[in-house]
């Protein structure tokens, strides 16, 4: 049996050039900015319309974008309605962490093998972003996924790094829909201690331990945090 080969002559054998820059992509990058900053509250229907005029585009790439927000669990499509918010439950928040926490282990453990001088070097300083931003919670945020980041784009594998930025993103979604950061910077901070110290003694035991102890924590106050918000009566 022959398998046929694309030929190269002809533009049967072409893709055709790409744009410059991918509008889609870039409308989805500022839409999801916009939901994570909280401009649009969960359940909030997204006007095409409007947004259309406002981004200065139309309304198909927009959709395109709006399906790939889908895809990252940020929006939801109804039938004859659009394209909605996600309303992010506490089922949904403790799967993330669930699945965060087997991403970190993961990860961490392939830091502790091949762990450099210029990796240790970049995960203090990263630390030590975490505690020099208490005064700002909403930078020491940014900082504290900056450093869990770095841990797992030092294990090597892209895919895992991929999975890990959309679990950052339904993260983001849950502050949002908590309306809630850190009770106690500081505290937060030093809780970052523990974990690097782990990962630079290179000991495996000691960073499963640690991670799941960092991680565990904070999955058990967050998804406490939905939980009585979903309990909480209706204001209106």
């Amino acid at each position: 049996m022959r398998v046929a080969q694309a030929s190269s002559d002809g533009d049967g054998g072409r893709l055709g050039a790409l744009p410059p820059e991918d509008l889609v992509s870039r409308i989805a990058a500022t839409l999801s900015g916009a939901i994570v900053a909280g401009r649009f509250a969960p359940g909030a229907r997204l006007n095409e319309v409007h947004l259309a005029a406002e981004l200065g585009v139309s309304r198909a790439p927009l959709r395109e974008a709006a399906r790939l927000l889908e895809n990252r669990g940020l929006v939801v499509s109804h039938p004859r309605r659009g394209f909605f918010v996600r309303e992010l439950t506490a089922r949904a928040l403790d799967d993330v962490y669930d699945l965060r926490m087997a991403l970190e282990r993961h990860a961490g453990l392939a830091v502790c093998a091949g762990l450099t001088k210029a990796m240790a070097a970049a995960l203090r300083a990263q630390a030590a972003r975490i505690d020099a931003t208490t005064s700002d919670p909403g930078r020491q945020v940014e900082e504290d996924f900056a450093f869990h980041r770095m841990i797992c784009a030092f294990a090597g594998n892209e895919r895992l790094l991929r999975v890990y930025d959309e679990l950052t993103t339904e993260m983001r979604l849950g502050i949002v829909v908590i309306g809630h950061l850190y009770d106690d910077p500081e505290e937060i901070a030093r809780t970052h201690d523990p974990v690097l110290e782990a990962l630079l003694s290179r000991d495996p035991a000691r960073w499963i331990a640690a991670i799941d102890h960092h991680i565990g924590v904070a999955r058990t106050h967050v998804v406490r945090l939905l939980t009585e918000r979903e309990g909480a009566p209706d204001d209106t």
